[in-house]
């Protein structure tokens, strides 16, 4: 295997879709020399396309500098490293079209005798592919080819250092190829941010097992909703202790009302931050699942194992995503202790993110009315789940 190598790709629109670019750049994982700088404007486009397209041209460039390199791809668009590590479906046709494109870059760095992997990182470890995605939105045009790496009229082989120069014995450690995992756990410093997740007590809607999203009629608490609340107070009480706390709330009535309960028992004044609420169902909001059954299996099907379905008027998986992993990683960079109470899908899509677990497995994970989940966790992704669904 050659060199260790890091490409940071994003992309952006102004309009989505609107006037869009990309940026990429790729550095040395074992010197941190930044070794290219990548951007291009792409035309009228979206989000999504320019982050393929970001990613695209940082594959390139490995390929000029090192085909048989052991590369991490870092992004911060969660939809284009699920769609690209195989746990998320591409449905969309531009989608496919540029992820075909990208296995092809993949197979010809695996048939090199390199190797690929992708890794979300948060948008704030972004900034630099970022600032070139913006450059290139405003019209530039950038190719930086950097010292160490390979130049337009010079080939990668020419270019391609001793795959054992300037490496330290732990980089030399055996992997296997297709290893996701470090070779040993990451460090974690400093101390972590403690989050206690609470689910919202019941209201008639839950009860009666009907769909109560975001834009939805936003039922208040029941009696019963009322109880689990003041439970999960109690709960949140005897956990926390008294340590200095912050308590958020998404901005839908039977989290703000659950939130209250907590905050009173902890002394402190909830604040209100609407990324942590439920999905958007649309129009299907208020219907209950015989109904929707009934009317149309095959969406109701397609709402709870398709992440990149959208009811109509209403919101997919993949983008109830981007809010609330936004919103988590705000939280993680508060520190100290935050309650943030909420509703069963962003609770999963926290889980599902700290630990790792696919799309089509994430309905295997409990989140009961008013439970508690407790994670320990620490800016740049690392994570300790200390409990779920403890009510």
């Amino acid at each position: 295997m050659g060199r260790r190598l890091r490409v940071e790709a994003d992309g952006g629109s102004r309009g989505n879709p609107g006037v869009a670019g990309y940026g990429a750049l790729v550095r040395d994982r074992a010197s941190g020399a930044l070794l290219v700088e990548l951007a291009a404007p792409l035309g009228t486009a979206s989000n999504n396309v320019a982050e393929y397209r970001g990613m695209i041209a940082g594959l390139e460039a490995v390929l000029r500098i090192d085909p048989s390199a052991d590369v991490e791809v870092a992004m911060d668009s969660k939809l284009v490293v699920e769609q690209m590590s195989g746990r998320w479906k591409i449905k969309h046709a531009d989608m496919r079209a540029l992820a075909l494109t990208a296995r092809d870059l993949l197979a010809d760095i695996t048939q090199a005798g390199g190797s690929v992997r992708f890794t979300w990182i948060p948008r704030a470890q972004n900034g630099d592919a970022d600032a070139l995605s913006n450059r290139a939105m405003d019209g530039d045009h950038v190719a930086e080819w950097h010292d160490g790496a390979a130049s337009e009229d010079v080939s990668a082989s020419a270019q391609a250092p001793d795959a054992g120069v300037g490496l330290s014995p732990e980089d030399l450690e055996p992997t296997k190829d297709t290893d996701q995992l470090p070779v040993r756990p990451p460090r974690r410093e400093g101390e972590p941010t403690r989050v206690v997740l609470v689910r919202h007590g019941v209201t008639d809607f839950t009860l009666e097992a009907r769909l109560d999203g975001r834009g939805g009629a936003d039922p208040a608490l029941a009696p019963r909703g009322h109880d689990q609340a003041e439970a999960a107070a109690r709960g949140v009480r005897a956990l926390v202790g008294d340590a200095e706390s912050v308590v958020i709330s998404s901005s839908l009535r039977r989290a703000r009302e659950t939130a209250e309960h907590v905050a009173d028992a902890l002394g402190v004044t909830p604040v209100q931050v609407a990324d942590w609420d439920e999905q958007s169902f649309g129009e299907w909001d208020g219907a209950s699942v015989g109904e929707l059954v009934a009317a149309d299996a095959a969406g109701f099907a397609a709402l709870r194992d398709d992440p990149a379905f959208a009811p109509p008027g209403g919101e997919s998986h993949e983008e109830l995503t981007t809010r609330v992993l936004a919103a988590w990683e705000a939280v993680v960079a508060r520190g100290g202790t935050v309650v943030v109470v909420c509703h069963r899908k962003p609770i999963l899509v926290v889980l599902a993110h700290v630990l790792g677990i696919p799309h089509d497995r994430i309905w295997r994970l409990a989140g009961a009315p008013g439970s508690l989940t407790a994670v320990e966790a620490w800016p740049g992704g690392e994570a300790v789940v200390a409990f779920t669904n403890r009510t």
